[in-house]
């Protein structure tokens, strides 16, 4: 619920006029609620000129004043940044600080999502690697096997990568410990749930970012969020709360390759109306 102090609270009407769901007025010269509308999204927190308002479902210490040292990016240097990024597939053996994780996490948490329904989930799993990796490459196997069964024009395009899974399957069974083509020997996997797709692949893109600029590096494994679509088992292997889906896994360790330039790209397709 939003709280008004009413000592600090002069009514200059900016969190009303910024509220999404009108879910404050003024009255008798001060801001205060009149709806149960309130969707818990902060602007009026953020707006307020005297710092006057707090929502009690949420930790205020949180809470950071605005400064331009600490808030502010370089446009050009960020934009660098983005283009220089790589998904990266090889990994040192070294173990990712669990700090930098949490890091990587709060990058997700902070993400917008629609209506502010902060539906974003984590499971990172690091001991358990293993165990998720024989269950995903099993279930890929069927999923292969049943591809190539059932061969259509339609079904035609996916023939590469029926046979590619069945062959990572067969390669992990006969040395469990040999070169991994699934998670790429990496230390640690963060997966991303969301009752929304969108929000969730918001969070990843951001959480993507945070991991480069810890010196980390990262692919997504579309492979593997296959797999777990297809396989109840990995489901409830990592406590998938009901009703939320596997959006995003993320791969993340220390990259054991080094990147010197940006790489090109398809001109960006614009229309100006």
């Amino acid at each position: 619920m939003i709280n008004i102090d009413k000592e600090k609270c002069i009514g200059c009407g900016k969190c009303v006029q910024d509220c999404i769901s009108r879910h404050l007025e003024i009255s008798e010269g001060k801001a205060k609620r009149k709806s149960l509308n309130c969707i818990k999204c902060g602007h009026c927190i953020a707006i307020c000129p005297k710092d006057a308002v707090s929502i009690d479902e949420y930790d205020m210490e949180e809470v950071k004043n605005y400064n331009k040292e600490e808030f502010s990016i370089n446009p050009d240097y960020l934009l660098n940044f983005i283009k220089f990024r790589r998904s990266v597939r090889q990994f040192e053996n070294k173990e990712v600080e669990e700090e930098k994780i949490c890091k990587i996490i709060e990058s997700g948490r902070f993400t917008q999502t629609g209506i502010n329904l902060q539906d974003v989930s984590y499971v990172v799993v690091r001991e358990g690697l293993q165990e998720l990796k024989a269950m995903t490459l099993e279930t890929l196997n069927k999923i292969g096997e049943n591809i190539l069964h059932n061969l259509t024009p339609e079904i035609m395009p996916f023939k590469k990568y029926a046979d590619m899974w069945i062959q990572m399957y067969q390669e992990y069974k006969k040395n469990p410990n040999g070169n991994d083509k699934l998670f790429f020997n990496a230390p640690a996997v963060i997966i991303v749930t969301a009752n929304s797709t969108i929000n969730g692949t918001l969070a990843s893109s951001n959480m993507e970012l945070m991991t480069n600029a810890l010196g980390l590096g990262t692919f997504f494994s579309g492979f593997f969020v296959k797999a777990a679509q297809e396989n109840k088992r990995i489901m409830e292997f990592l406590g998938v709360e009901k009703g939320k889906q596997i959006v995003t896994c993320m791969i993340v360790g220390y990259p054991k390759v080094k990147y010197l330039r940006t790489v090109p790209r398809k001109e960006a397709q614009v229309y100006w109306m």
